[in-house]
């Protein structure tokens, strides 16, 4: 589904990403894993268009899209949830779910999906009519999942979909992630909660300094001794 080849990236200038490759099939749920400054959200956001690459190439179903703009990204069907998932906070939850519908290939699906939303996310439904801004840290990561999904997406990329949440609430989003990964949905996590994203993973990848250090399924992953030491304090 997604190929990488020599990817190089970066800002202003300074290369963030150095010659990364992945690759990933469709229905699988993959892993990027790495300290912080990796580059991980760097390799979301090339992906996903908000950011050109300097060099390299990445196919989606065998089509290339480095250098496409996002906007057609989305309607080829990648979307992302970005850090903090950064939802229009002075909006109801069910304007904001809207938004996430607005591309030409998921309009005539509405309903539809935003049914499938509902059974995914019942504390949404319950909610819809609520100011975004006004709910729990949790609740507001919740909606912008959702929000991913009216837009009908092939493939799904989360950016720290943990960050900043109680461990309490960690643990529920990692469950609603296992939930979109049970229904098929091919999902792309870059996560710093390495066992969690680990547990659901089927290929994990390692980022250090921009560079890919590490590529494998979850058992060489955690058999890895110096991963072991370094990341899961083994």
């Amino acid at each position: 589904m997604l190929r990488i080849e020599n990817l190089c990236s970066g800002y202003g200038g300074f290369e963030v990403l150095q010659n990364i490759s992945l690759e990933m099939g469709a229905g699988e749920t993959v892993a990027v894993l790495g300290p912080n400054g990796a580059g991980k959200s760097t390799l979301l956001k090339v992906i996903s268009g908000l950011l050109k690459p300097t060099s390299g190439k990445i196919y989606f179903e065998g089509r290339r899209i480095d250098g496409k703009p996002s906007h057609e990204i989305v309607e080829m069907g990648i979307s992302l949830v970005p850090e903090g998932g950064r939802l229009f906070p002075e909006l109801t939850v069910y304007n904001n779910l809207l938004v996430g519908a607005y591309n030409k290939r998921t309009r005539r699906h509405f309903k539809e999906t935003l049914e499938e939303v509902f059974s995914l996310f019942p504390i949404i439904k319950e909610r819809q009519n609520q100011i975004a801004g006004l709910m729990s840290g949790g609740e507001r990561q919740m909606v912008a999942i959702a929000r991913a999904l009216m837009s009908r997406p092939k493939l799904l990329m989360l950016d720290e979909p943990s960050s900043g949440l109680a461990p309490k609430i960690v643990a529920s989003i990692f469950e609603f992630v296992k939930e979109i990964k049970e229904r098929g949905y091919s999902v792309l996590m870059v996560e710093q909660t390495v066992k969690k994203a680990v547990g659901l993973a089927d290929r994990v990848y390692l980022l250090e300094s921009g560079r890919m250090v590490f590529s494998g399924d979850q058992t060489s992953f955690l058999n890895n001794p110096k991963i072991k030491s370094s990341y899961l304090g083994i």
